[in-house]
């Protein structure tokens, strides 16, 4: 059983990111979206407007907290050879509605791809906006960077992360 990484989130956190669960590269590094290819950090990089990419990643995550985002994923622990999505058995999630109990100004919950978004049904219950978000995997490249980045923007702009 593979086990996931902690949330990153303040009370300050307004928009709750939520992956699915970390590839084999994450896994390794101990860190979110550390695939080189994954276009997490660069697509959070052009709509913040400054480079995460070149940040060491403490540094990397106290910006997102600064800026009001949070990081997590829906599953906690899971079976999985690989690093997709769809080669996920057997998981266990993690506990949101006690997660979002505790960030008093929370103002919505963004889904990072299809696997994540099957928990809308949790996260709708939770009494702020959701949105289903595309996928920042290397593995979902039939939007383009533009494309992806304008659907992000909608969340963030709605939660005041950015203008």
């Amino acid at each position: 059983m593979l086990v996931g990484l902690p949330p990153v989130v303040s009370p300050a956190t307004r928009l709750l990111l939520l992956g699915s669960f970390p590839g084999q590269a994450s896994l390794r590094a101990g860190q979110y979206y550390a695939h080189p290819r994954n276009q997490f950090w660069p697509l959070l990089s052009a709509l913040l407007g400054e480079d995460l990419t070149a940040l060491d990643y403490p540094l990397r995550l106290e910006r997102l907290r600064q800026r009001g985002l949070g990081l997590w994923d829906v599953y906690a622990a899971c079976e999985r050879e690989g690093s997709l999505d769809s080669a996920i058995r057997q998981p266990r999630p993690n506990d949101l509605a006690a997660l979002v109990a505790g960030l008093p100004a929370l103002r919505g919950i963004a889904h990072n791809g299809s696997e994540s978004a099957r928990s809308m049904r949790v996260t709708g219950a939770l009494g702020v906006p959701v949105w289903r978000l595309p996928s920042t995997s290397p593995a979902h490249a039939s939007w383009s960077f533009e494309r992806k980045r304008d659907a992000w923007a909608d969340a963030l702009t709605a939660c005041q992360v950015i203008p």
